[in-house]
């Protein structure tokens, strides 16, 4: 059963309903402009099914503002808890502390506020998401040459993380690879651009990290005009890394235009978000440690739980697994 829920804006907002309106759970989905989260998007509802789960969604199509508006609507709409994923981490701790006082517990998806309290985080480890991608490429350069990190924003949580992650593992295990940290802001075209310069400063740049999908076609798109997309068995090829998991760098790996990426779990995102809300309507409760869905729960400051969900290394070896998410895809 499908209703409209008035007044939530972003691009209007959906109730999928199985019975219980005093268990209603507010989604909002953060944006529609990347593969990403429009995987997300269509996981969740079916997750909510499978979980018996009642949900009213909107989009806040990246906009703080509209996320504010859109979980004032959810909850005039009745969602006794939400599930949200802001984009601008530093401006949402006030609503937070307001949902707080209504008694409304809120599930984070992939992204930790800066202040505010939340009953869960859930996201993948982000330093690990840098650091796995560091082992592939420092394995790959055998410890020599320069890579160019191509960065996402260093004022969300993970941007920094990712670029620490990635950082942290070059400095202590390949010493002798050159970083060149790019602030590419999550921005392809800026990427592209910062690789272009990169590429004409220095010869020996033999890697590219790309802290998301966002800067893949750009990527790809430089490295054939200046010449550098050659096959992985020739000693120029430039290695390349990307996070993310979609459809499109398994296709960009299978044709050897991309040679690995960290897949972050959009599945499991949607369903530990409607499980932890569900658990958190049910007054129960969790601490730090290792979990059953082989993740661990950590506590990132004084009484805030992330649990960390596990991501997978994707290479030419393992790309066309059934069992990634990225190949389930409708």
């Amino acid at each position: 059963m499908m209703a409209g829920v008035a007044g939530c804006s972003g691009g209007g907002a959906n109730t999928s309903s199985s019975g219980g309106a005093d268990k209603l759970i507010g989604v909002d989905f953060p944006r529609s402009d990347t593969d990403f989260w429009n995987a997300y998007t269509q996981y969740v509802p079916a997750t909510a099914k499978e979980l018996g789960a009642d949900i009213a969604t909107s989009n806040s199509q990246n906009s703080v503002q509209t996320l504010v508006s859109n979980i004032q609507a959810l909850v005039g709409q009745g969602a006794k808890a939400l599930i949200m994923a802001p984009q601008d981490t530093a401006s949402i701790g006030s609503e937070l502390k307001k949902l707080n006082s209504q008694n409304v517990p809120v599930v984070s998806i992939d992204t930790r506020p800066d202040t505010g309290d939340v009953f869960m985080v859930v996201r993948a480890d982000n330093k690990q998401l840098g650091a796995k991608a560091c082992e592939f490429l420092g394995g790959k350069l055998e410890g020599e040459h320069t890579v160019v990190v191509l960065q996402g924003g260093q004022d969300s949580v993970n941007g920094r993380d990712r670029t620490e992650g990635f950082s942290e593992c070059m400095k202590d295990k390949y010493p002798g690879i050159k970083v060149s940290l790019q602030a590419s802001n999550w921005d392809g075209a800026l990427a592209a651009s910062q690789l272009q310069t990169a590429l004409t400063q220095d010869s020996d740049i033999r890697g590219v990290y790309m802290a998301s999908s966002f800067a893949l076609s750009g990527t790809q798109q430089v490295l054939e005009q200046a010449g550098k997309a050659v096959p992985r068995t020739d000693k120029n090829h430039v290695w390349t890394v990307s996070n993310d998991g979609i459809p499109q760098e398994y296709k960009g790996i299978n044709e050897g235009k991309l040679d690995a990426t960290v897949s972050q779990p959009a599945d499991l995102y949607a369903k530990y978000g409607v499980y932890y809300a569900q658990a958190a309507l049910k007054g129960e409760s969790f601490k730090a440690g290792p979990t059953d869905h082989d993740s661990t729960i950590v506590e990132v400051r004084a009484g805030l739980l992330e649990d960390q969900l596990p991501s997978i290394l994707v290479t030419e070896d393992n790309v066309n697994d059934p069992a990634l998410w990225g190949n389930n895809l409708k």
